[in-house]
């Protein structure tokens, strides 16, 4: 059997673990929360970062930063998780959502402007699979109109955009560290602050609504009830276990992309002949190596590929299914223009078997099976 994932295991975790049980501090923010932190802010070269309990938790948050109320619209791909879509649902948005680019699977970046109204407050956008959306036009649309730009960087640590790490480009960026992330405490999250407005409230809505940050750091004798929260904070257990990925984030993500570039390239001539097709990176993309998908003829032959492969020992899996045509995204969204391929290009993909240390033999034993298919 070849599962679809592992969750990353690759150093000093248990030695984190055993040395936050040690320091008899395990809820957050203790030592290795701040490591954490620290080591996104001069890595990534972010201003400021906080751990989550999830992305979903950090989606939450920049809604409340955003100041998102009742009435006001907020601009997503349909393409996304649910999370992407909920959370400024949560703050009473309409969601609007929009086509996307076959090439990326990303928003198509020239279908907002269209959609922006008098109501529209952010656009949300989806780095998926760690491959970036097209950020200068973005950023470009987003400051000519005023709005504020949350990147969905889930899948995307590390990755890059002309240079720059995604989730530090636009106003707020969110991470995952879910198992099937590329680093991972199980479940876990972190919400990027690109601009210093949002540093002291985020720091109160993180800490159940209080200023309880600023009364552990001296700068008050006591601390109070001061705007909404909730309790956002990770246990040091998290934090710890991620941390010790965190040290080995260069190996993790070479290893990663040693298998994206085997699967590529032993699944080239498949594509070569028009049995598959393959990701695409633009020029401008430094990706991750979060995932690596095929795209199949239609919903049809993908759904006899997982059968076919399954049979064989192989655990794959499609993923989003459009939230515009989901029972809540009828309810709480609508969709601008036409769906040309969010529907169409969703129901042809088909993620393989991807995690650190996947070993070459077995690549080669997926590839091969899917070439049988083929024949």
């Amino acid at each position: 059997m070849i599962p679809f994932n592992i969750p990353t295991h690759a150093g000093n975790e248990e030695k984190y673990l055993k040395q936050a049980m040690k320091n008899r501090k395990l809820s957050g923010d203790g030592l290795f929360t701040k490591k954490c932190q620290g080591w996104f802010e001069k890595n990534l070269q972010c201003p400021k970062a906080l751990l989550t309990t999830s992305c979903t938790h950090a989606l939450d948050m920049s809604a409340i930063l955003a100041e998102i109320k009742e009435g006001d619209e907020a601009i997503i791909p349909s393409y996304a998780f649910p999370s992407t879509a909920s959370a400024f649902v949560l703050r009473g948005a309409k969601i609007v959502f929009l086509d996307i680019r076959p090439d990326t699977m990303n928003i198509d970046e020239k279908k907002i402007e269209g959609a922006i109204t008098g109501k529209t407050r952010a656009i949300v956008i989806v780095h998926y699979a760690g491959i970036s959306c097209e950020m200068d036009a973005i950023m470009d649309i987003a400051r000519r109109h005023g709005l504020l730009v949350i990147e969905d960087a889930a899948q995307a640590v590390m990755s890059k955009y002309k240079g720059r790490f995604l989730g530090t480009i636009g106003d707020i960026g969110c991470y995952s560290f879910h198992e099937t992330k590329n680093f991972t405490c199980g479940e876990g999250g972190a919400i990027v602050l690109n601009s210093k407005r949002f540093f002291e409230r985020a720091e109160i809505i993180r800490e159940k609504g209080t200023n309880r940050a600023k009364y552990f750091r001296g700068e008050v004798d006591k601390y109070t009830w001061s705007d909404i929260g909730s309790s956002y904070l990770p246990s040091e257990l998290n934090a710890a276990y991620l941390y010790g990925q965190l040290e080995m984030a260069d190996k993790i993500n070479k290893d990663r992309l040693s298998v994206w570039n085997s699967y590529y390239q032993r699944l080239k001539p498949l594509e070569n002949i028009g049995c598959v097709e393959l990701m695409s990176i633009p020029e401008d993309c430094e990706h991750n190596g979060h995932m690596f998908y095929i795209k199949t003829k239609d919903l049809g032959e993908r759904t006899r590929l997982i059968k076919y492969l399954k049979k064989h020992g192989i655990m794959t899996t499609f993923h989003f299914l459009p939230l515009h045509s989901s029972t809540a995204g009828l309810k709480f969204g609508r969709f601008h223009g036409k769906d040309r391929f969010t529907t169409k290009e969703s129901e042809r993909i088909l993620r393989l078997p991807f995690y650190y240390g996947l070993k070459e033999k077995d690549v080669e034993k997926v590839v091969k099976r899917i070439s049988g298919f083929y024949r």
